[in-house]
């Protein structure tokens, strides 16, 4: 007899049963293509030295070639997202990825910086929704309670996909040049998003919804719930203060250890790629705490993400003003590790304040706050103050901005339970015997 995943959403009414391996089997392939995303996002940052001089361009050009594809996830997450969630999920994140992997062919035929730029611009339309509706998939396969887990673990595919962007980037670029580089990340992504929709069905993982007598406020209004709360908000404006320190490193780090460990390229990017590494583990790591720790204290998440928060300032800060050698890369690698701790029990925040079929908009709305708080102006407003007073100089500021995040997280404690309460409350002409939701985390 076939396992089965019995995925609750927040108000109870949509019950999919979906095998167990078929549910891993639509984690895996959804897993690998937010990696191609982020491969061919990330494979800009490790050939960096190279572009820059070929072309001759300042720091601040080349945070904005980096910075344009976070500005069009931000800004067009949430129409992309919205349309998403009407047009089929699944559709849309082969057509997605279709689009970011031919755009990436096309930054490896680029022959001036303008046509880089323009094919940057078309690789951040084609990943503007695939965040926020590929964790919308995910979620829609397995149980409420791994939620900051499963959230975890999917954001951490963006680390992964930095990592192999940068590492197996710059070890390419070494032997084939920087458009060999894009032009592999570009093929990779081509083979799965062919795959996806031949093996994911928008059918098999679409909820069934149950008939119920006692209808919910989010049932009535769902787009509602996306900020009708105060803990909601704060988990979008948290976790995107928090990821311009960890989107910054992720930009720079190949750059920084070319200037001041006087790493070449392919070396840079194997370095690079292990500290992304332990931030993508971080992100797991911290995801499963989360769980574990708050199944029966649902605010105990939110404590958790404001230690994440201040734990990879004081780690960052330390870091950046001790003189460079092993004991800096540690404590890089150590503060990266907790950097985007942040990001599993701010997506279960999220899901668990917003209506089911809205979620794929909701991760939008987070996914717009990541980028236009975090990662879009962190890498050109890093590279201006580098402009200035060089890139240590800079790299030992950014991590301050962790402190203005655990503040936020630490003012969304105060109504975190009384708003899944409230969301969950049926309206006023409901049955006075409708049954109380689940409030877990």
């Amino acid at each position: 007899m076939a396992h089965f995943h019995a995925a609750v959403d927040d108000t109870n009414d949509y019950t999919p049963n979906v095998p167990r391996t078929y549910a891993w089997i639509v984690f895996a392939l959804t897993f690998g293509l937010l990696i191609s995303d982020y491969m061919s996002r990330q494979v800009l940052n490790a050939v960096f030295p190279l572009i820059k001089g070929e072309w001759t361009l300042t720091d601040y050009q080349l945070g904005l070639l980096s910075g344009i594809v976070a500005l069009m996830v931000g800004l067009l997450t949430f129409p992309l997202s919205l349309f998403a969630d009407r047009w089929g999920r699944v559709r849309s994140l082969a057509l997605m990825a279709a689009l970011w992997s031919l755009a990436t062919l096309g930054c490896a035929l680029a022959q001036t910086y303008e046509q880089m730029f323009v094919a940057r611009f078309l690789v951040g339309v084609g990943e503007a929704a695939y965040g926020s509706v590929g964790i919308a998939v995910v979620l829609s396969v397995f149980p409420k309670h791994l939620r900051a887990t499963l959230a975890g673990a999917f954001m951490a595919g963006g680390m992964f996909g930095s990592v192999l962007g940068v590492g197996l980037g710059g070890l390419i670029a070494a032997h084939l040049g920087w458009r060999g580089a894009f032009a592999a990340m570009a093929l990779f992504g081509l083979c799965l998003a062919v795959l996806y929709p031949i093996v994911v069905r928008e059918k098999r993982i679409a909820p069934r919804r149950v008939t119920t007598n006692t209808p919910s406020a989010t049932e009535k209004r769902p787009l509602r719930t996306l900020f009708s709360s105060r803990s909601v908000r704060c988990a979008y404006a948290g976790s995107g203060l928090q990821l311009f320190v960890g989107g910054t490193m992720i930009v720079w780090m190949p750059s920084y250890l070319n200037r001041y460990y006087e790493m070449g390229t392919d070396k840079a990017g194997a370095v690079a790629a292990v500290i992304l590494l332990c931030s993508g583990v971080g992100m797991i790591l911290c995801g499963m705490l989360s769980d574990r720790l708050c199944l029966h204290s649902p605010a105990r998440k939110i404590s958790l993400a404001v230690v994440y928060c201040l734990g990879s300032c004081g780690l960052l800060s330390l870091a950046f003003v001790l003189p460079h050698g092993p004991a800096q890369l540690v404590l890089i690698c150590l503060g990266m590790t907790l950097a985007a701790g942040t990001s599993g029990p701010a997506s279960a925040m999220v899901a668990n304040l917003t209506h089911y079929s809205v979620h794929g908009t909701a991760f939008a709305t987070l996914t717009l706050a990541n980028n236009l708080l975090g990662l879009a102006p962190g890498p050109f407003i890093t590279g201006k103050i580098s402009d200035l007073i060089g890139l240590q100089g800079a790299f030992q500021l950014v991590p301050l901005v962790s402190i203005a995040a655990a503040a936020v997280f630490l003012y969304a404690k105060r109504s975190y339970l009384r708003d899944i309460a409230r969301l969950a409350a049926p309206v006023p002409d409901a049955p006075a015997t409708a049954a109380p939701l689940e409030t877990r985390s």
